[in-house]
């Protein structure tokens, strides 16, 4: 498996951490709200999980050099590739384009 670098690791743990300070200061501030959901969002892409607090559990357990201790990650929960695990949301095909394998317009008879 692929590791992050552990400086890419803490630095966007740090900015996780930042804006959850400011987030608890200042719970109404749409732009606070959006920076912090931003910065989870990045958290979670990196570490491999879908919630940012499991996110910065991980990056803390993978910084202190323990990331095989403690809490498994989602992956090892459920057993699955992470691949598996990623869902998807809407359509898979852009409106007015058809799917591979069929016809892509009007056909002839």
């Amino acid at each position: 498996m692929l590791l992050p670098a552990p400086a890419e690791v803490a630095r966007h743990l740090r900015r996780y951490r930042a804006w959850e300070r400011l987030m608890l200061a200042s719970p109404t501030d749409p732009a606070v709200r959006s920076a912090f959901e931003d910065a989870g969002y990045s958290l979670c892409v990196l570490m491999g999980e879908r919630c940012a607090r499991e996110a910065a559990d991980a990056a803390e357990r993978y910084r202190h050099g323990s990331a095989g201790k403690g809490a498994p990650s989602r992956a090892e929960r459920t057993g699955l590739p992470r691949t598996a695990l990623s869902t998807r949301h809407g359509s898979p095909t852009a409106p007015g384009h058809a799917p591979a394998g069929a016809p892509s317009g009007p056909t002839q008879q």
